[in-house]
């Protein structure tokens, strides 16, 4: 047995930093996870399925979250951000920013500071449509089970939720906090965005009711949604009868993302079985340049494929425009049939692509990107890794695996250090 290794560094804790951070501290290495948001979880989270057994993440999280729990080799960072990284494999300093949430460890989620709050903020959780009060709890799920306070959205003066906590749980004085570690090595999981839908003028995400992207899809089919899980249009709260599904939106595309983002296709042959496990009768369009699908995905491919309400239609789409009485007019091409398209809808999802988190931010000093915002390891310096979307665009299985790998690297530079 070896008796000393170095700690690892997590950046990320998504379901990739959550898996490589369990698997690395469960054989006894230290690990410190470190996590921008609130709370853990990641896109995950905020799904309503996921493959490959199509349930809802709640399960598998909860899982990972009891483990967490339980574990002593693990300390978490959530709410900061890696500033910098510094040294060699083996002694590796890392500056690491602890911004304020003005909830401290006292909280026990009673829920009575947001009966007293008077200001709303946007609900990023659910992409913004719905609100809560400017306390909050990120998620119901949320690890840590803590409140958290958007000072910019609080009331001038105003401190309700302090007089009404009788733990001693709000802070609003709290303040930034600057902490330097010291690790052996380092696993970047820092996970993916949808890509910027405003960015594709003609596809009327900004400027037509009722066109949404494909996480806003996830969050209005989930029972913690805004919609409680009904899937109604925006707009009216009117029940989907008819909708159509935009493949490829901005990807595969050098003016917007170059690359296939690989789960775009199963994302919305998914989303076409939500909307007909309410509604049998409701009528599915997906427009499509080619299905891309792993292999052992191709039998979920045939089962919705044959479904007589869901129509699968070559070729791309030109322009989505307002249509009447809160509709959506869809104007495509169709390849096989040499023929234009046009389409009235109830709702448009556009199947945006994996955009990782790090492009166009401030980035991390010691770590390299390419020319897409990714982290291949090639670029990196010996003892820092990558994994999950933020090496290349997977899905949520293939995370999982990729990340038990970087643990065992990231475990053997720090055993050898």
């Amino acid at each position: 047995m070896i008796k000393e290794r170095g700690k690892i560094l997590v950046i990320g804790g998504g379901i990739s930093g959550i898996t490589t951070a369990l698997e690395a501290s469960e054989i006894g290495q230290d690990v410190v996870l470190v996590e921008k948001s609130p709370t853990l979880g990641g896109r995950v989270s905020g799904f309503h399925q996921y493959f490959p057994k199509l349930c809802p993440p709640t399960c598998g999280l909860e899982i990972n979250y009891r483990r967490l729990r339980a574990n002593p080799h693990i300390q978490i960072h959530t709410n900061s951000e890696v500033l910098s990284l510094s040294g060699d494999a083996g002694n590796f300093k890392v500056k690491i920013r602890k911004n304020p949430t003005f909830v401290n460890e006292k909280c026990v989620a009673c829920d009575h500071c947001t009966a007293v709050c008077p200001s709303e903020r946007f609900n990023d959780f659910n992409e913004g449509m719905d609100k809560t009060k400017a306390i909050f709890l990120p998620n119901n799920m949320a690890y840590p089970p803590r409140y958290v306070v958007d000072r910019p959205a609080c009331e001038p003066g105003c401190s309700k939720c302090v007089e009404a906590c009788k733990y001693g749980a709000i802070d609003l004085d709290m303040q930034v906090e600057e902490i330097e570690i010291q690790v052996a090595s380092v696993v970047i999981a820092t996970g993916w965005k949808p890509y910027d839908a405003k960015k594709l003028k003609n596809m009327g995400f900004s400027s037509v009711p009722n066109v949404i992207n494909n996480i806003m899809m996830e969050r209005i089919s989930s029972v913690s949604g805004p919609t409680k899980g009904k899937i109604l249009r925006p707009s009216d709260q009117k029940p989907v009868e008819s909708i159509a599904f935009v493949q490829c939106a901005g990807s595969r595309d050098e003016n917007h993302l170059p690359y296939c983002s690989s789960i775009c296709c199963l994302g919305s042959l998914k989303h076409a079985n939500y909307v007909l496990e309410q509604n049998p009768d409701a009528k599915i369009y997906i427009f499509y340049i080619d299905i891309r699908t792993p292999g052992k995905y191709e039998d979920f491919v045939a089962k919705v494929q044959t479904k007589p309400n869901v129509n699968m239609i070559k070729g791309k789409v030109a322009k989505i425009i307002a249509g009447e009485n809160g509709g959506v007019l869809v104007e495509a091409e169709n390849i096989l049939n040499l023929e234009k398209v046009r389409l009235d809808v109830d709702m448009v999802v556009l199947a945006t692509g994996m955009e990782p988190n790090l492009k166009g931010q401030e980035g991390i000093a010691g770590i390299e990107l390419d020319e897409n915002g990714f982290v291949p390891m090639e670029l990196q310096q010996q003892g820092i890794f990558s994994t999950g979307v933020a090496k290349w665009p997977a899905d949520v299985n293939s995370s999982i695996q990729d990340s038990t790998g970087a643990a065992l690297k990231a475990i053997q530079t720090s055993i050898g250090n």
